[in-house]
């Protein structure tokens, strides 16, 4: 059987193929352009790390300072979420919690448990019994400015941990954010997300059991393991 193709037949076959290759051109020029604005976006997007003071910091302790959050009340020993953040970081972090500490005594024992130790990193969890306490945001504010500035001053960085608390007057996110970012602190947002609202996450109300403070641990290791490694090429390079 013979096929005969027309020369109409044949310009429409040209057309669609020009079609074609164009088609496939064009969209190889927007993927172009979307991989060099991604990688853009990459190189000069502003890093959380760079803005961290005392990224370059000789100092050699990691230490959580907080109250009951950090000290693991309602879990076992070892279940806190310093001991389970060490473990994944493969770092030793100094427990520095105490249960029932609110921003004004958390400031009062700084010196004795956190500047003594010779502080690298200081992950500052704070503001819960502030809040159940009905402290006014404006002072929970303050005593965490003067808690960062002392930790900076002994050159140490700041991990900020920023919890959400369902308050009518008072909008505690915000102000965890300020604090960060005019002090210049690396800041990780809602660590007890979906936490206090599950049962099986909760040893009562307000605390975590075992596995709220392994999620807790999660949450954190990601940010404190990218702070490690740019922290160590800053202090590798101020040699």
């Amino acid at each position: 059987m013979r096929f005969l193709i027309s020369r109409h037949d044949c310009a429409s076959y040209d057309i669609c193929a020009r079609r074609y290759d164009a088609g496939v051109k064009r969209r190889a020029v927007i993927g172009g352009i979307v991989v060099a604005v991604i990688l853009l976006t990459w190189l000069f997007w502003p890093s959380p790390y760079a803005r961290v003071a005392n990224l370059d910091s000789r100092g050699a302790a990691v230490i959580a300072f907080g109250d009951s959050l950090s000290a693991g009340y309602g879990a076992g020993a070892g279940e806190d979420y310093p001991t389970q953040l060490s473990q994944r970081l493969r770092v030793p972090i100094v427990n520095a919690g105490v249960s029932g500490d609110t921003t004004e005594s958390a400031l009062a024992r700084l010196d004795a448990d956190v500047l003594a130790r010779d502080p690298r990193i200081v992950i500052v969890g704070l503001g819960g019994n502030d809040y159940l306490r009905g402290v006014p945001i404006e002072s929970t504010e303050a005593n965490l400015r003067r808690i960062v500035r002392q930790i900076h001053g002994a050159g140490a960085m700041v991990v900020l941990l920023a919890f959400r608390f369902p308050s009518l007057n008072a909008n505690y996110e915000p102000m965890y954010e300020r604090v960060a970012k005019e002090e210049r602190c690396l800041l990780v947002s809602r660590v007890l997300r979906g936490i206090l609202t599950d049962s099986s996450l909760k040893s009562d109300a307000i605390h975590p059991n075992a596995r709220g403070y392994a999620l807790m641990a999660d949450r954190l290791a990601g940010p404190l393991r990218g702070l490690i490694r740019r922290a160590d090429k800053a202090r590798l390079h101020s040699k």
